[in-house]
């Protein structure tokens, strides 16, 4: 199974800034014991690659990714603290082709048919369709979508995803899985709230086998 076929299986990756590394494992550890053992941890904190690593190390369990990875630098340090997946909020040929240099599985953003075909051409398998609900929502990915079905592009919807909207999203056969801030938000984090972040796992969890059994 492919990395990006075990994000396809959880449905929903959690994506989180995370301004602490301190609080990485405890992270991991409810999100695991919510039953959600997928993670993207954006680079939008300094502590992003610590957070990787430390995760990546003691909870491999616990599948990993790097988000809003911009550059080659940081998709070099994503690599060497243990990332197993990135994303990014758009699209650059120059980062596609280091992330295929490094071996790393990458999804870039894309929210255009023109974004979509260079994604296609460099080769990737998944691409985030960013910012989901401002860019039009399930109507408008479905719409892109269409005309390139066949050629098995799967998509990662995120920005304005969330609990009451999962069902709009997921019962779109090309949505792979979607990214969700709700999960583990930065103010739960930093309060140490990680009974709240595993009861919101468990819940997405439970939604995802309902909406998946339903379909």
């Amino acid at each position: 199974m492919s990395i990006f076929d075990r994000i396809s299986a959880h449905a929903v990756v959690p994506v989180i800034a995370l301004d602490d590394p301190a609080a990485a494992l405890p992270l991991a550890d409810a999100l695991i014991e919510g039953g959600l053992p997928v993670a993207e941890i954006t680079f939008r904190t300094s502590a992003a690659r610590a957070t990787i690593e430390a995760i990546a190390r003691a909870r491999p369990e616990l599948l990993v990714g790097a988000g809003t990875v911009l550059d080659e630098a940081q998709l070099d340090q994503a690599v060497d603290a243990g990332a197993r997946f990135a994303l990014s909020p758009g699209l650059d040929a120059a980062v596609l082709a280091h992330a295929a240099k490094r071996g790393l599985p990458f999804a870039p953003g894309i929210m255009t048919p023109t974004d979509l075909q260079a994604a296609l051409r460099a080769g990737c398998s998944m691409v985030k369709f960013f910012p989901a609900m401002p860019a039009g929502g399930p109507s408008m990915l479905k719409n892109i979508a269409a005309p390139y079905l066949h050629t098995g592009i799967r998509f990662n919807p995120t920005g304005g995803v969330s609990m009451d909207n999962l069902a709009d999203w997921l019962s779109l056969k090309e949505v792979a899985a979607v990214g969700g801030t709700w999960i583990a938000t930065r103010a739960d984090i930093a309060a140490g709230n990680w009974s709240k972040i595993t009861a919101n796992a468990r819940a997405a969890v439970a939604r995802v086998a309902e909406i998946r059994g339903n379909s």
